[in-house]
C-alpha cells in the first residue's frame, strides 16, 4: 500500500467514525429503564386503565419501552430488561433513599440506562427549587452508574417545562449522559392517547398514545445511533 493510500485509508476511518454519535454501540446486554405512568402503569380500576405498561399505549409491545426493546433486538441480541416506575422520586425528589429504594435496580448494572422522568415533579417555581431538582437527579444518575461507564440517556418531559428540562439537562450532562429532548412531541395533538381512542379519565388520555410512544423510541434509538 502507497503513503498516500494509507492517507486517504485513515482519513476514511476517522470519519466514518466521527459520523457514529458518541454513544454508538453494537449491542446492550442490559437495559434499565426508570420512568413514570409513560414508562410503566400497573392497572387501576378508578381510572379505568387496566393495562401493565406505558400509559395510554393501546398495548404492551406498543409502548415506547417494547419498541425500544424491540429496536435494540433488530440490530442484534434481545437485551435483558429491567422496567422501574419511579414516580414516588418525582414527587418528593429531596432526600429520597436511592441507595435503599432503587437497590435492585443499581444491582442490575445496566449498561444502557434511559432515565424518563419529570412530568410528575412539582412545579419548579424558584431558581432554588430548580438547583435542587438538578442536584437529586445528579444523585440519582451517579447511583445508577455506580462507579461504572454505562451508556446514559435522560429524556426531557413529554409535556414541555423549561424549567424540569433545564435541570434534567444539567444534570445529564454532569453525569456524562447524553439528553433527549422531546418536548416538541407534545405539541402535536396527533401523539395524545386521546386522539386515537376514547378514555373515561383526562388524565390518561393525556398521556402519549401509540403515535407519541413511537416518537419517543424514535427519539431514543437515534440518540443511540440505531434507527
Amino acid at each position: 500500500m502507497t503513503r498516500l493510500h494509507f492517507h486517504r485509508l485513515l482519513v476514511f476511518l476517522i470519519l466514518s467514525c466521527a459520523a457514529l454519535p458518541a454513544t454508538a454501540q453494537d449491542a446492550f446486554r442490559k437495559v434499565l429503564f426508570l420512568g413514570n405512568s409513560i414508562t410503566k402503569h400497573g392497572p387501576k380500576a378508578d381510572i379505568d386503565w387496566s393495562g401493565n405498561w406505558g400509559m395510554a399505549a393501546s398495548a404492551e409491545a406498543k409502548d415506547y419501552v417494547h419498541l425500544v426493546a424491540a429496536g435494540l433486538a433488530a440490530k442484534g441480541e434481545a437485551p435483558e430488561t429491567m422496567v422501574k416506575n419511579i414516580a414516588d422520586f418525582e414527587r418528593a425528589h429531596a432526600g429520597y433513599d436511592i441507595a435503599g429504594k432503587l437497590r435492585e435496580a443499581i444491582d442490575f448494572q445496566a449498561d444502557l440506562i434511559i432515565v424518563a422522568i419529570g412530568e410528575n415533579v412539582p412545579a419548579l417555581k424558584t431558581p432554588g427549587e430548580q438547583a435542587a431538582f438538578q442536584e437529586s437527579v445528579t444523585k440519582l444518575l451517579a447511583a445508577l452508574k455506580a462507579g461504572r461507564q454505562p451508556v446514559l440517556l435522560v429524556r426531557s418531559c413529554f409535556w414541555k417545562n423549561s424549567a424540569k428540562d433545564q435541570a434534567l439537562q444539567k444534570a445529564s450532562a454532569a453525569a456524562g449522559g447524553r439528553f433527549v429532548d422531546i418536548s416538541a412531541l407534545s405539541s402535536d395533538k396527533g401523539n395524545y392517547g386521546r386522539s386515537e381512542r376514547p378514555f373515561k379519565h383526562a388524565g390518561v388520555a393525556n398521556h402519549p398514545g401509540d403515535k407519541g410512544m413511537a416518537a419517543i423510541a424514535a427519539a431514543l434509538l437515534e440518540a443511540l445511533g440505531k434507527k
